[in-house]
């Protein structure tokens, strides 16, 4: 199931390509926000491959450059943590929040280098769009053919711009099924466990690419 939320990082991409930084736009409906970052994902991969299995720190610059603007990390981060959140310090939070997010990355970055054009179908809006939250619908289309159901829970932010903060793959919230794994966690090993083990997932995902590339 893991590997399935690959997807939040493929659909959302977070970088514009070897152009350096993109910034997260304003007045952009949630549908288009998700359109434009799958058009700039198949952009920034589309005819690098080679190049990115290779180098996969570029592979993580590209999903900082364009995942990072649109995501809000902060707020998914304290949804789960869920109740964990009250108990943590500020500073707990933002390591959490960090790590949490530089463990997705680093670990899903192979599976996107593999992300082509045109897999992202955003589909139509249904009705008119509250002006808090909003979920954006997608068919991604797999290798197999198959379509998959992934919709981006999004809301606006106190600056305007629409952010998303949870993914739903055929059914299953990211949010939910990540905070059912960190209460376990963090009840037996503490914050600062969850936290160190977070950031050595991240590294040894990049240091295991490295290798399975030299091996190929």
């Amino acid at each position: 199931m893991l590997k399935r939320f690959t997807l939040l990082l493929a659909a959302l991409c977070l970088a514009g390509a070897f152009a350096g930084p993109v910034r997260a736009a304003t007045g952009q409906t949630p549908q288009q926000v998700v359109q434009s970052i799958a058009d700039q994902l198949g952009n920034a991969i589309q005819g690098h491959q080679a190049e990115l299995r290779q180098n996969p720190e570029q592979m993580i610059k590209i999903i900082d450059g364009i995942v990072l603007p649109h995501f809000d990390m902060d707020y998914a981060s304290l949804l789960v943590l869920g109740r964990h959140a009250r108990e943590a310090t500020p500073a707990q939070r933002v390591a959490f929040a960090r790590a949490f997010y530089d463990a997705l990355t680093h670990r899903y970055a192979e599976g996107l280098v593999a992300y082509t054009r045109g897999a992202v179908k955003v589909l139509p809006a249904q009705g008119p769009l509250d002006q808090r939250r909003t979920i954006v619908r997608t068919q991604v289309l797999l290798d197999s053919g198959k379509n998959l159901s992934v919709d981006y829970a999004f809301r606006k932010t106190a600056s305007g711009e629409w952010k998303a903060y949870d993914v739903i793959i055929e059914g299953i919230s990211y949010i939910t099924n990540y905070r059912n794994q960190v209460d376990a966690e963090i009840q037996k090993e503490g914050i600062d466990g969850l936290i160190k083990r977070l950031q050595s997932e991240g590294a040894g995902a990049i240091d295991q690419l490295k290798q399975q590339d030299g091996g190929h």
